[in-house]
C-alpha cells in the first residue's frame, strides 16, 4: 500500500532533499509540494489530492506558520496526519504544534530510515516523536511548576522576538488586556518582573528559541 505524502517548507532545496530521501522507499509517493501553509491547504481542498501524511515545516515565512497550518488542516472533512519536521526543538515550538494536531514531531537531522519509519507510523495514526522532544515533554510533566501554557509560551516567543503588546494582540487576534494577563501569569511562574528577565529566564530553561 502506497503513502501519498505532501512536503511543506518554505525552502525549494530543502524539499527537494527531503524528496529525494522518502522516495528512495518505493511505497512512499510524494504527491504534492508547498512552499507555504496556505498553499498547503489549497492543496488539500483539491478533490484530486489524496494525501496520508503532511511533512510540515514549522518556520514558514510570511503567512500562517505551521502549528496553525496544522490546526486549519485538522478542520478538513478528513485530515491527514500531520507530522512537522523541523530544526526547532523549544517548548515555543513543540506545544503548539502538538496541540494542534500533529501525530509527530521530528528533527531535520533524523536518520533517512528512521524519518521513513516515522512517516509510515504517522500514516497508521502511531504518535512519533524525536528522541530530545519526547524528553521536553516528559520533563515538562515532571517540573509542572515551570510549566507555561502553550498561549503563554507563544506570547513569550513573540515578546522575545521585539513584539509590543499592540503588537502581539493583533498577531494573535486577542485584547492588549488578554496579552498583559498571559505575561502577568509568566512572570509569576518565572520569578520574575519584567519582560527582559523573562525572555532571559525562559532561553535558559529552554522554553523559548
Amino acid at each position: 500500500m502506497t503513502t501519498r505524502v505532501l512536503l511543506v517548507d518554505d525552502h525549494p532545496v530543502v524539499r527537494r532533499g527531503v524528496r529525494a530521501t522518502i522516495e528512495v522507499d518505493e511505497t512512499i509517493t510524494v504527491a504534492g509540494e508547498a512552499g507555504s501553509g496556505e498553499q498547503a491547504l489549497a492543496l488539500l481542498a483539491e478533490v484530486e489530492l489524496a494525501v496520508d501524511v503532511v511533512l510540515l515545516d514549522l518556520q514558514l515565512g510570511a503567512g500562517i506558520d505551521g502549528a496553525e497550518t496544522t490546526r486549519r488542516i485538522q478542520r478538513l472533512p478528513r485530515p491527514p496526519r500531520v507530522l512537522v519536521l523541523t530544526t526547532y526543538d523549544t517548548d515555543a515550538d513543540i506545544l503548539p504544534a502538538i496541540e494542534a494536531g500533529a501525530t509527530g514531531y521530528l528533527l531535520k537531522d533524523t536518520d533517512p530510515a528512521e524519518l521513513i519509519a516515522a512517516i509510515h507510523a504517522a500514516a497508521a495514526g502511531d504518535t512519533v516523536l524525536a528522541p530530545s522532544v519526547a524528553t521536553r515533554l516528559v520533563s515538562r510533566v515532571r517540573a509542572p511548576g515551570i510549566m507555561l501554557t502553550p498561549r503563554e509560551t507563544q506570547v513569550l516567543q513573540m515578546v522575545a522576538d521585539g513584539l509590543s503588546n499592540q503588537g502581539i494582540a493583533k498577531e494573535l487576534f486577542i485584547t492588549e488586556a488578554t496579552v498583559k494577563s498571559h505575561l502577568v501569569q509568566v512572570f509569576t511562574k518565572l520569578g520574575v518582573d519584567s519582560r527582559t528577565a523573562a525572555t532571559a529566564a525562559a532561553r535558559q530553561r529552554g522554553l523559548i528559541r
